[in-house]
């Protein structure tokens, strides 16, 4: 698994010491906002032992992430295929940090390095970005990194309850943008 690094952070395979940090943001009402109800310990496991698997398939999918300076667990960042029940095919990047984290700029920080990859090594296309309408934190770094979003593309996800969930914003960035 490649390992991506910036100035502040190091994107990295995941470690069995990531686990309870992990589940802790996954257990955070406010991290989980606009991703639907909090996880259990369980859930949170299972959701690193995916990523794992996908990234052991795939040869991409999503780090997690550490301070460099500290070597503390910060959140994860990365690409992931579309769901499968979204109107939308390609590879999808996103980010997702403890709140101690937020206001930093290290999710624009983590985002640039996965478009990097993806851009380079990974050779992609294009890249989405798939956020709840009124993840305003989420779009500002949508917008900082370079995509654009596709007013054309939005759509109701179907897996979220009615309500504030359901409505999708769709961002997309090709090479060179």
């Amino acid at each position: 698994m490649t390992e991506l690094r910036t100035p502040r952070l190091v994107l990295r395979p995941w470690r069995d010491a990531d686990l309870a940090p992990w589940a802790a943001m996954n257990a955070d009402p406010e991290v989980r906002e606009f991703l639907g109800e909090p996880l259990t310990r369980e859930q949170s496991d299972a959701s690193v032992a995916r990523f794992r698997a996908d990234f052991a398939r795939r040869g991409y999918g999503w780090w997690a992430v550490e301070v460099r300076a500290t070597g503390a667990f910060a959140g994860f960042a990365g690409l992931d295929d579309v769901d499968e029940d979204t109107p939308l095919t390609g590879v999808e990047i996103g980010w997702r940090l403890a709140r101690h984290m937020w206001g930093m700029g290290c999710a624009t920080e983590a985002a640039r390095a996965v478009l990097a990859h993806a851009f380079g090594p990974l050779r992609l296309p294009e890249v989405l970005a798939v956020t709840a309408a009124g993840n305003l934190r989420s779009q500002a770094v949508m917008d900082r990194i370079g995509m654009v979003r596709d007013p054309a593309a939005g759509f109701d996800d179907p897996s979220a309850p009615e309500g504030p969930l359901r409505p999708q914003v769709v961002y997309r960035i090709t090479p060179g943008a």
